[in-house]
C-alpha cells in the first residue's frame, strides 16, 4: 500500500471512529473487567473490577454516560482471610427468578491466584439496597483456577459460562467452559469444554481464552473471549452457534481464527477486552462495553496498572448477520 492509500486509510477509519463514538469515552475510569445490565427498570447496573481487588462496587444511571457520575455503593468487601479474602476479580450482576445475583472471583490470602468463582445474592427490588448474603462457592466439578463466570438464558435454558483451567493443562493456560444450570447457584451436569488457545494471537505471553461474554441476535448466538496478556496483546475472539442447536455440544460452535476486536494504534486504545453486552434503552442497538487502555507501553505487571478504563460503543451488524465490532473507538474530546 503505498503512502497515499495508507493515509486515506487512516483518515477514513479515524472519521469511521468519530462516527461511532456515541458515548462519552472512558465511561468510567480506572474499572476493568466492566459489566452492564439494562433492568426492566430503566436503570443500567453498572460493576467493574477495581484496581484494589478488595470489594464489589454498585452504581446505576439511566444512560451510560451517566455511570462515570453515578454512586459508587461498596455492597461487598473482601474477608481478612480466608478463601474471599484476596483478588476480588469480575463481578457480575445479573437478575434471574426475582432475585439479584453477583457472581465473582476470589482466593485465599496464602495462595492469591488459586481462585474460584462465588456467589451473592440480594432479594431487593433495588440491588443496591436491601442485605447481600453469601451464597458460596459455585462448583464446576473439579477444583482448579476458575474467574470470570457468566449466566445466560435461551429456549427456557438457563447455562453457566465460564474460565477455568482444565484438569492436566499448564499452569499459564486457561479454556472457557460451559454448562446446564439447575439453580443460580449451581450446574446441572458436567462442564464442556468451548474454547482454547490454539491460535497464535491467544498465546502471547500467556495461553489465555478468559471472559466469555454472550449476545443473542436473529437467531444465533455469539460468544466473545478474551484473548493473551492483559497489555497490548488482549483481543477479543467470538465463537458462533444456531439457537437452535445443542449449546452444550462444541460441534456446534464455530471460532474465529482471527481477533474480532483489538488494539488500535489509529484510534490510540490497547488491550480491548473482557466485555460484556447491552443496548441502548429503546432496546434496538447493541453495545459493546469493555475496558482498554489508552497507552501501549506499561511499566511492571499489567495486573498493577490501574488505568484499564470502562469503554462502550454501538455495534454494527454485517449484512450476513454477524457483528462487526470495528476498532476501539478513541477517547472523546473533553
Amino acid at each position: 500500500m503505498n503512502l497515499y492509500r495508507l493515509a486515506l486509510a487512516g483518515a477514513l477509519l479515524l472519521s469511521g471512529a468519530a462516527a461511532a463514538a456515541e458515548f462519552a469515552n472512558p465511561l468510567v475510569q480506572q474499572r476493568a473487567d466492566p459489566h452492564v445490565t439494562l433492568h426492566a427498570d430503566g436503570y443500567y447496573y453498572y460493576t467493574a473490577t477495581v484496581p484494589e481487588y478488595d470489594r464489589i462496587e454498585l452504581r446505576r444511571a439511566r444512560s451510560l454516560d451517566a455511570l462515570g457520575k453515578a454512586e459508587a455503593k461498596v455492597v461487598w468487601q473482601r474477608h481478612a482471610s480466608g478463601p474471599m479474602s484476596r483478588n476480588i476479580w469480575a463481578p457480575e450482576l445479573h437478575h434471574i427468578d426475582g432475585k439479584w445475583y453477583l457472581y465473582f472471583t476470589a482466593g485465599p490470602s496464602d495462595k492469591p491466584f488459586d481462585i474460584r468463582l462465588y456467589v451473592l445474592e440480594n432479594a431487593s427490588a433495588n440491588p443496591l439496597e436491601g442485605q447481600w448474603t453469601e451464597r458460596g462457592q459455585l462448583r464446576t466439578g473439579w477444583e482448579s483456577f476458575a474467574l470470570d463466570a457468566t449466566t445466560f438464558a435461551l429456549k427456557g435454558r438457563r447455562y453457566l459460562v465460564w474460565t477455568q483451567r482444565p484438569p492436566a493443562a499448564d499452569k499459564h493456560m486457561t479454556a472457557v467452559y460451559i454448562a446446564r444450570m439447575d439453580t443460580p447457584l449451581s450446574i446441572a451436569g458436567p462442564a464442556v469444554l468451548l474454547t482454547q488457545p490454539e491460535h497464535a494471537w491467544e498465546k502471547i505471553k500467556f495461553d489465555v481464552n478468559e471472559a466469555p461474554a454472550v449476545l443473542a441476535r436473529d437467531g444465533r448466538v455469539f460468544m466473545t473471549y478474551s484473548a493473551s496478556a492483559t497489555d497490548a496483546n488482549y483481543a477479543l475472539g467470538m465463537l458462533t452457534a444456531s439457537e437452535t442447536a445443542d449449546l452444550l455440544d462444541p460441534a456446534a460452535w464455530r471460532k474465529s481464527a482471527v481477533p474480532v476486536f483489538a488494539s488500535s494504534e489509529v484510534t490510540g486504545q490497547y488491550g480491548p477486552g473482557h466485555n460484556s453486552f447491552t443496548t441502548t434503552p429503546d432496546g434496538k442497538t447493541d453495545i459493546l462495553v469493555y475496558h482498554a487502555r489508552n497507552y501501549r507501553d506499561i511499566q511492571g505487571d499489567p495486573l498493577h496498572d490501574p488505568n484499564r478504563h470502562t469503554r462502550a460503543q454501538a455495534i454494527r451488524w454485517r449484512a450476513d448477520g454477524t457483528p462487526d465490532f470495528g476498532v476501539p473507538v478513541a477517547d472523546a474530546v473533553r
